[in-house]
This record gives structure tokens, C-alpha cells and sequence, in this order.
């Protein structure tokens, strides 16, 4: 019996969507992070060696419909910031989106990506 435990290391967040080159160029671009591995139906944004984010390709993809529990949001991403109305206004303008609901606008702000995936930008981290 092997009593030895293994070791685990966080590797990577990733999101299901319909063009995966899409998604990393956005996310790449307000992160700042590199593309390290890419085909046509994944691609890895990161550091070599450090953790990073991937997006694959789901033929069926559906849009999550966030806040509505029809097609739940499945996971979200925060995202740290110094000026949440400057943020937004540039996330905007990269093609994110806003949805109505905002459950607390003067501390986050939720926006959805281009794939539809809600995620917060905040000051509080």
C-alpha cells in the first residue's frame, strides 16, 4: 500500500466557449497574458511554468444566462482594478457587455465576456 500523497498543483481555470481564439484575445488583453499553447479547439493564456487560462471549444455551446438560473453561470473570474468606472468603460469597449442587474455596482461590477461568462472587476481585491 502506497501511503505517499501525491503532489497537486493548481494548473489552470477554463471556460467552455464557442471560438476559443476570441476569448483569449480578450482575456489576454486586459490580463496581459501571452498565449502558451494553442490549437483549434483550446488555447492556454499564462506564464511557462505558472498557473494560467484555458478556453475550449464546445460545439454546443449556450451562452450563460446570468442572472437568470436557466443556464447557470457555471463559474466567473475576479478581476482586481483601481478605478471601476474607468475599467468598465475600457472592458466595453473591448466587447464586453453589461448586464442590467448589478447586485452591488458601488463595490463590483458584473460584465460578461464575449462568450457570455459573467465576471466581476472590483477594487476590493
Amino acid at each position: 500500500m502506497n501511503t505517499t500523497t501525491p503532489t497537486f498543483r493548481y494548473a489552470a481555470v477554463t471556460f467552455d466557449c464557442a471560438d476559443p481564439a476570441e476569448l483569449a484575445r480578450f482575456y489576454g488583453d486586459i490580463l496581459g497574458l501571452p498565449v502558451v499553447f494553442s490549437t483549434d479547439h483550446f488555447v492556454l493564456l499564462g506564464q511557462e511554468g505558472a498557473a494560467g487560462l484555458g478556453f475550449n471549444r464546445l460545439t454546443d455551446y449556450r451562452r450563460p444566462t446570468w442572472p437568470d438560473p436557466v443556464q447557470e453561470k457555471q463559474a466567473h473570474i475576479e478581476v482586481g482594478v483601481d478605478d471601476l468606472d474607468a475599467a468598465e468603460a475600457h472592458l466595453l469597449a473591448m466587447g464586453a457587455t453589461k448586464p442590467e442587474h448589478q447586485p452591488e455596482p458601488d463595490r463590483w461590477r458584473v460584465l460578461l465576456d464575449p462568450a457570455g461568462h459573467p465576471f466581476c472587476i472590483s477594487t476590493l481585491v
